[in-house]
């Protein structure tokens, strides 16, 4: 019981550190004051960002983000060539990659202040929402073993890409969630400090492997839902938009479906919460429930419907890969 105690009093630790960076952003705020943003031009336009970027702009987010990103890849590295155990404490690698991030993080805010622009300047929208939302899938590949996909049930073929998953999952999450943190420029909207709360949180987690507190389950089981209301919120803003709904419960079938069967819940608080899931979407969707169906089910039909694609992109590009090496 002590043991949990230390671990759960250095995860609120963690997040008081994530809630005073946001305070920081505020007090640096504002940061795009007399900048005139070129008009929305659809889904796959970003509006945050310089109308006419410079070389200063465009070199201080990419060398920043490609140091920020080859710093934590080399972290990991040394990590798992120190072959690290589990411990309830901080190694001294994670000492390092809390102040790295920490740094990284202050760092992108002066940087908004004096040239404002991020990725996005070069690369899609599409490139840093895709990134995270496989980072999502692939956690329920890594996860099949202990909660199941649908209903606490496992997909045992799963099983390998899983365990490939566990051992190397660290690059490619690193890699989503700095290149999410500098596609963005740092701003002070309800949105955006949503956004930059939640991806802080995703580096404090990158920050403690190897410690107890990375496989705390109600803290992994809390970034995952934290994206539903996250991904609700920031639809909600949007001018005329109601596709908060579909945002919320969609990211709410998948927590029914697959995440709420791995913290220990009963038979009667399941039950519970399915049917008070189920109880919220007939009064968001009664005079339209053929759509609603359709609307809430996007989402975790685009889940499910990724994770045995993913699984066997893993298994062909790297399972096999080992295979026919070690043969």
């Amino acid at each position: 019981m002590a043991e949990h105690k230390t671990v759960e009093f250095r995860l609120w630790w963690g997040l008081l550190g994530c809630a005073l960076l946001i305070v920081a952003i505020l007090l640096g705020a504002p940061y795009s004051d007399g900048i005139a943003f070129l008009p929305d031009q659809g889904a796959s336009w970003y509006y945050w960002k310089l109308p006419d970027p410079s070389a200063a702009s465009r070199v201080s987010a990419w060398l920043s983000y490609g140091a920020h990103q080859l710093a934590i890849w080399w972290l990991i590295y040394q990590a798992q060539s120190e072959k690290l155990s589990y411990t309830g404490g901080l190694h001294r690698l994670n000492i390092i990659a809390l102040a790295i991030n920490g740094l990284f993080i202050a760092w992108h805010i002066v940087q908004t202040r004096l040239f404002y622009d991020g990725l996005a300047q070069d690369v899609s929208i599409w490139s840093s929402l895709g990134s995270v939302a496989i980072l999502l899938m692939l956690v329920i590949i890594m996860e099949n073993q202990r909660r199941g996909v649908v209903f606490g049930k496992p997909w045992h073929w799963l099983d390998e890409p899983g365990r490939f998953l566990r051992k190397y999952h660290g690059y490619y999450f690193s890699w989503a969630i700095i290149y999410t943190f500098w596609y963005h420029p740092i701003e002070d909207t309800l949105g955006h400090l949503l956004g930059t709360f939640y991806v802080i949180m995703l580096m404090l987690q990158g920050s403690l492997f190897f410690t107890r507190s990375h496989v705390n389950r109600n803290w992994t089981l809390f970034l995952e839902v934290f994206v539903l209301f996250h991904g609700a919120v920031v639809a909600w803003l949007a001018v005329n938009d109601q596709s908060w709904v579909m945002f919320f419960f969609g990211f709410a079938a998948i927590f029914v479906l697959t995440q709420m069967h791995g913290v220990g819940l009963g038979a009667a608080a399941r039950w519970s919460i399915g049917g008070l899931f189920l109880l919220g979407w007939l009064w968001a969707y009664w005079p339209q429930l053929g759509f609603g169906l359709v609307d809430a089910g996007r989402i975790p039909f685009i889940y499910l419907c990724s994770v045995p694609v993913l699984a066997w992109i893993v298994r062909r590009l790297f399972l096999s890969r080992a295979e026919s090496s070690a043969g």
